[in-house]
């Protein structure tokens, strides 16, 4: 899957490259994503921060950040979701539609626990982050 990845925001006035591979891709069930996304469950992709590059309209870019956790990043003409940052992780979740190119190959759920759309697909469930990522690291059934 190496390779460079473009995307765009919602009015195309932003555009992002990713490079190389993602750390992780999967789905994520917490509510605060659910909200942010406006869906019943948020696509991610993970990578360094080396690899993700804003190529066009910077001046575009605003971030919102309710949590240390997750600096929001999206285009302030349009609204269009882009990315979000995870200083605590130091990596950077673009989120799976931004990148319409890459194959989307999700290895895990996380923050199961919340979920409002049970998935059936036989990933592992994990009732909220990986321990390495401060969670329990607990899979919970499907």
């Amino acid at each position: 899957m190496s390779g460079s990845y473009t995307g765009a925001c919602f009015c195309g006035a932003v555009e992002i490259k990713v490079s190389g591979e993602p750390n992780a891709m999967g789905y994520c069930h917490c509510r605060s994503c659910r909200s942010w996304s406006g869906g019943p469950v948020n696509a991610f992709s993970l990578w360094n921060p080396e690899a993700v590059k804003v190529t066009k309209g910077a001046e575009h870019v605003a971030t919102y950040a309710k949590t240390e956790m997750s600096h929001r990043k999206f285009c302030r003409l349009c609204g269009g979701h882009l990315m979000a940052e995870h200083p605590p992780l130091k990596m950077i979740d673009v989120f799976a539609a931004t990148i319409p190119g890459l194959a989307f190959a999700p290895q895990v759920h996380v923050n199961y626990a919340e979920t409002v759309l049970p998935i059936r697909d036989g990933l592992p469930k994990l009732k909220d982050f990986p321990a390495a990522f401060g969670g329990s690291g607990e899979t919970i059934p499907e």
